[in-house]
């Protein structure tokens, strides 16, 4: 029965007028919340380059807050990241060193984020590529073997993507045979790699001579033909990566393979009932994924640091993911944000040393940027709606009833 007391909260005084009296309803209680998030149907490029725009200048108002309250002058302290990221020759190639991980790795993890496969084992299939072709090297000097640059080079390039594709290939093969939580299990790998590397510096064969510190040897003492010749200043990986961005788009767009993984994304039933299938595809997507962040390892081992550490891949695993998603997937709109982002990572090294500003601010203030960027695109893809006025409502019931 209902109760006679019940009136509905949007027109109390005159609940007649809604919920009629012969007709009275069991519940006539409608709430609305004060704002919901709605999906926008098609955003124009106008609205696009407007929300980027404001997007961008919250976040240096931002990070100048900070600034401020750690006693630093932000004017200051954006020219200085400006500068200290392309000021120079020698900061600008810097710059775009740092950019060639993030993209390659950026590409890498697209394969995977396309098909919705969340691979987060970036950092570990670096260090997996760092690992195997260091492997390949140490065993090269201890054998005093005399091998040209580029055999080397080419060997060291098989021995990367070989590890890298091992560390993508297992957690395919448990989530397509036993359905795994693949986020969980590439977040494990990177544990995995890191310790391994703890482990190999506390071998007598991989450490310098006389030496009993847990250091791996800087190979670039021992084989001076592992660093990579420079081409304007950076070494040549940023070719490379340039060329796996346009074969991506190529792959992912223009290909059987890339409508494959696409389909997949979309649906795995769907696929599946196409006829595809999607345990080798997820397979052969995961191993290309992989193999290219081993590519990265490479890359940061013979062009950068010449040794291999724990640290080798230096959180380019993770940023990749802020790459991937800033850019939609895209491979060629990787490039300009891999380019921002290492600006964003050089700048607050300069404003470090220039201006003393710790390391937790200068990182911080690199974070609230890259906040408000990635806060652009839920702005675009969805919209703030407010709860409508109470004249509004009764509106809305009432043609509803009519």
């Amino acid at each position: 029965m209902t109760d006679p007391e019940t009136k509905d909260v949007f027109t109390q005084d005159k609940p007649e007028e809604i919920c009629p009296p012969a007709h009275e309803p069991l519940v006539c209680v409608i709430k609305e919340p004060l704002i919901r998030i709605a999906k926008r149907g098609v955003v124009s490029k106008r609205h696009k380059v407007m929300v980027y725009v404001v997007g961008f200048i919250l976040a240096i108002l931002v990070g100048a807050l900070l600034l401020v309250l750690i006693g630093k002058n932000p004017i200051n302290a954006y020219i200085n990241m400006a500068t200290g990221s392309f000021g120079t020759k020698t900061s600008a190639a810097e710059t775009f060193r740092l950019a060639v991980p993030l993209l390659i790795a950026g590409v890498a993890i697209a394969f995977a984020f396309k098909m919705r496969f969340w691979n987060i084992g970036g950092e570990g299939q670096i260090l997996a590529g760092a690992i195997f072709m260091s492997h390949v090297v140490v065993s090269v000097i201890h054998s005093g073997a005399q091998i040209g640059a580029i055999p080397l080079h080419i060997l060291l390039i098989a021995a990367a993507i070989t590890g890298g594709a091992f560390f993508g290939f297992l957690p395919a093969l448990f989530k397509t045979r036993w359905g795994t939580n693949e986020t969980l299990f590439t977040l494990m790998l990177n544990y995995i790699a890191i310790e391994y590397i703890n482990y190999l510096k506390n071998l007598s064969k991989w450490k310098p001579p006389r030496t009993t510190f847990p250091k791996i040897i800087n190979f670039k003492d021992s084989l001076s033909q592992i660093v990579l010749p420079k081409v304007f200043g950076v070494h040549i990986g940023w070719i490379f990566a340039l060329a796996l961005a346009f074969l991506a788009y190529l792959y992912l767009k223009k290909t059987k393979h890339g409508y494959e993984i696409s389909v997949i994304g979309d649906s795995l039933n769907t696929a599946r009932y196409a006829g595809m299938s999607t345990s080798w595809v997820q397979i052969r997507t995961l191993l290309i994924s992989g193999a290219l962040c081993g590519l990265a390892g490479y890359f940061q081992v013979a062009g950068a640091d010449y040794t291999l550490t724990e640290t080798t891949a230096g959180g380019v695993g993770f940023t990749a993911i802020i790459v991937a998603w800033m850019a939609k997937l895209n491979p060629f709109i990787m490039i300009p944000v891999s380019i921002f982002i290492a600006m964003l990572k050089k700048g607050s090294l300069a404003i470090q040393s220039t201006m003393k500003i710790p390391a937790s601010a200068a990182d911080l203030l690199t974070g609230i940027i890259l906040f408000f960027m990635l806060g652009c695109e839920l702005f675009l893809e969805y919209k703030l709606v407010f709860r409508h006025s109470q004249t509004e409502i009764e509106e809305m019931i009432e043609e509803v009833l009519a």
